[in-house]
């Protein structure tokens, strides 16, 4: 079987145009243009994309991920010929229907109604096809009350719809999509997520270029990893993911290069980890977090305890977990680590950061932080994605036993 797809060793060059000199006011250009002064320009080579090359097969559904710059719409735009490469080519086999900015391909003078027929015919699609699938393309819309009315009085969340309902139900064999999907509202994204992931099952083929990784790893089982215009990963969706993130998050570690010799206690470092033991500041839902606590210990103090909390995007603590350390044993001023394993499906997808105190409850608090190391929780298709709305069960999830008597 032939990929539906070829890209084969395409580079994208632009020219960047320069203006010599400084920062001038406007009293000072009109000044040099009454001189007759020429300005001096300069021109730089910018490789937008170099030597991309990977192949898509029928039915396959892929994500393209990278920091912004790294040229995923650049690629993009290639594949749906609206620029054409500067170097290489590509072979495609299957119509192509793309929905990278809001409004391409409408006219904002037609009505909804026209518009469809308009994006349906630039698309490749004949009258009839568009006439079989026109209703269902209003009904995922929702746009029916307004589908004689002149696109220019839609809302940009408006022409969205209209625009993915186009380029999903008319059937093209490959459907490109950027993250234009972040203009629409969570309903409107879990509609279309659906939508995609019907698309996929019917055979047709599906790139899909998205910041929100959960969003990649639940529709794409394979993704290609974008930086500075090349090619750094290319396999398993939450392979590349993992060096994905990995690579783009700074090491997320908490130090402190303190001898406060008051303090009978201090925390001096503090690491979120992942399975492999290795600094990070991003999760997949389904695995645990751990935190490595490193701590000095100048006088012991009966009763004292470690407490970890995690906080919440909104820096509200969630949960915490509150150990003695009393009977941690180690020499006097030396240090002390601790590891907190948080278990996986614990927190749904989104921001944290932690709370960690050693005290002594009600009396004493030795050290205290508060809002440091931040990590992120995506979705990479867990049991937990069952649930349609999954915002509504809070920062927490717990799995508990539910029995009827």
């Amino acid at each position: 079987m032939k990929p539906i797809l070829e890209i084969q060793s395409v580079s994208k060059k632009f020219n960047i145009h320069h203006e010599g000199g400084s920062y001038l006011s406007l009293r000072d250009r009109i000044g040099e243009l009454v001189k007759f002064k020429p300005s001096r320009k300069s021109e730089e080579e910018f490789w937008a994309l170099k030597d991309i090359s990977f192949s898509i097969n029928p039915g396959e559904s892929i994500g393209i991920i990278g920091k912004n710059g790294a040229g995923k719409s650049t690629l993009l735009k290639i594949l749906s010929k609206i620029t054409p490469p500067t170097e290489g080519k590509i072979i495609c086999r299957g119509r192509i229907a793309s929905l990278l900015e809001v409004g391409t391909g409408f006219h904002p003078e037609l009505t909804g109604r026209e518009n469809v027929y308009l994006n349906g015919s630039i698309l490749g699609m004949r009258k009839k096809e568009i006439d079989r699938h026109f209703d269902e393309i209003i009904d995922f819309a929702g746009t029916e009350k307004f589908l004689d009315t002149p696109l220019k009085h839609y809302s940009s969340g408006m022409q969205l719809r209209l625009a993915f309902a186009v380029a999903a139900f008319l059937e093209p064999e490959i459907l490109v999509i950027d993250e234009v999907l972040a203009v629409g509202d969570a309903e409107f994204q879990k509609k279309c997520m659906g939508k995609m992931e019907d698309v996929s099952k019917s055979g047709r083929t599906i790139l899909f270029v998205s910041h929100q990784l959960g969003m990649v790893s639940k529709l794409c089982k394979k993704a290609v990893f974008l930086e500075n215009g090349s090619i750094v990963g290319y396999g398993k969706s939450d392979e590349i993911i993992r060096d994905y993130t990995k690579r783009i998050f700074t090491e997320n570690v908490y130090k402190v290069n303190e001898n406060d010799s008051n303090k009978p206690y201090s925390v001096t470092s503090i690491r979120p980890l992942n399975s492999e033991l290795e600094n990070t500041s991003s999760y997949a839902h389904d695995e645990n977090i751990m935190l490595e606590i490193v701590f000095v210990i100048r006088k012991r103090m009966n009763g004292t305890n470690l407490m970890v909390s995690v906080n919440n995007k909104n820096g509200h603590r969630i949960f915490s977990i509150d150990r003695s350390i009393d009977d941690v044993r180690v020499n006097i001023n030396n240090s002390a680590t601790a590891y907190l394993t948080i278990p996986k499906v614990s927190l749904t997808p989104g921001n944290y950061s932690f709370f960690v105190a050693i005290h002594k409850p009600n009396t004493m608090a030795y050290d205290i932080l508060d809002k440091i190391c931040p990590i992120s929780v995506f979705d990479n298709g867990s049991e937990f994605i069952k649930y349609e709305d999954r915002w509504f069960y809070g920062d927490v999830f717990v799995s508990g036993k539910l029995e009827f008597k």
